[in-house]
């Protein structure tokens, strides 16, 4: 019986060391793993996305008339203050109108003498005619004396159109406005000499209220918008699309203005198409050659994906990829199919799904195939109803 006994004496310490130093190595291992790292996560959710083009533009007048003399003369008055609003047929500048009125004058006198020389003349051919009859005229006596009444009626017509002419240069002494806007400075002083169909404007107005915004769009973002509204990707659209002006400091305009039309020809040099939009301006806040950005609705996007833009990062071919924690707390790289930006945010349009946790924070320490410990990220909630989310892309020259 000791004989039995004596080999489990020998082994029992034996193995009892074994256990013991493996637990030792174990709780070595332990000390020695690092803790997971605590990365802030969001979870994805789709939600429906407003999208909108931003483009760059500047401001034009409605209308713009130049101001020129249609006769010449001196100028004599100057009947309005620069930079002041005009009326339509309101006086501006008076050329002195006294050989003018003296022509007006002449045709007048002369048109009265034209019609006295034809009263006469129609009544003679009338007696003519009546003598005729009896033989008391020949009949070529009665031929010429109505022709010589026609001609004094054609003379009266041509007294009438000179007495016309007359008056209209006489009225042309006066310049007047021929829009309602504003009036810029004035080319000249009294005292000028002025000549018609001169090449110097004397002035030029512009109608401020309403005004155009003309923009540029580029001819590869016009062919992906016609793909996209012919794949459905966008809906409630309408012709009529209203637009959103952005001044110069960043601030938007209180008037939204609406599309008027596309410009069929491609520019050669910039490749851009221009949009010209239509907006009121009854404060004169918008000036014409203003650089201005518009907004322009195109469309919705029903289920987009939007995440922060500080999540994606570039791999060294240039795809856009983001970290993401799966069901074993596992760090796992994904490639995603980027879109356009808004603000702080990208629509993701593929590699993403509803419900995954994407690492927004804490990047840096970690890489695929690491443990981490997924918390709730500390940042405002991002979603956005489909009236608010909108994705812009700022475009250049």
């Amino acid at each position: 019986m000791k004989q039995l006994h004596k080999p489990a004496s020998v082994f029992l310490p034996m193995l009892l060391a074994l256990l013991l130093l493996n637990a030792c190595k174990q709780e070595q291992a332990t000390a020695l793993a690092p803790p997971a790292v605590e990365v802030e996560v969001v979870t994805i959710r789709p939600q429906p996305v407003n999208l909108v083009v931003e483009l760059p533009g500047r401001t034009a007048a409605y209308r713009i008339a130049e101001v020129r003399p249609q006769v010449g003369g001196i100028i004599k008055k100057r009947l309005f203050t620069e930079g002041s609003e005009v009326k339509a047929g309101q006086l501006l500048y008076q050329i002195d109108p006294d050989t003018y009125q003296a022509k007006f004058d002449s045709a007048k006198a002369t048109l009265a003498r034209a019609e006295a020389l034809e009263y006469s003349a129609r009544l003679k051919a009338q007696r003519y005619k009546t003598l005729v009859q009896t033989k008391a005229v020949s009949e070529q006596d009665q031929v010429e004396m109505d022709a010589t009444w026609k001609q004094t009626v054609a003379d009266v017509a041509a007294a009438k159109a000179a007495l016309d002419s007359a008056r209209i240069n006489l009225d042309y002494t006066r310049v007047t406005a021929p829009i309602s806007g504003r009036i810029g400075k004035s080319a000249v002083t009294e005292g000028a000499l002025v000549t018609a169909e001169q090449a110097t404007a004397l002035a030029t107005i512009q109608q401020l209220d309403p005004l155009y915004v003309d923009l540029n769009q580029s001819s590869i973002e016009l062919l992906n918008l016609r793909k996209e509204l012919s794949a459905g990707q966008k809906h409630n659209r309408d012709t009529s699309q209203p637009v959103k002006v952005l001044l110069e400091d960043g601030s938007e305009y209180g008037q939204t203005g609406m599309l008027e039309f596309s410009d069929v020809t491609v520019n050669q040099t910039t490749g851009t198409v221009i949009l010209r939009a239509i907006v009121a301006n009854a404060d004169h806040e918008l000036l014409p050659g203003m650089f201005v950005r518009a907004r322009i609705d195109k469309g919705q996007v029903p289920n987009g994906i939007l995440v922060p833009a500080a999540s994606v990062s570039r791999d060294r071919k240039g795809q856009a990829m983001v970290m993401l924690v799966n069901d074993q707390s596992i760090v796992e790289a994904r490639l995603i199919q980027a879109g356009q930006n808004m603000g702080d945010q990208i629509l993701v349009s593929e590699g993403l799904a509803d419900g995954e946790q994407l690492i927004v924070s804490g990047l840096q320490k970690i890489k695929a195939g690491v443990p981490v410990k997924a918390v709730a990220a500390s940042t405002p909630d991002r979603k956005q109803s489909a009236t608010d989310a909108t994705a812009s892309i700022a475009k250049t020259e």
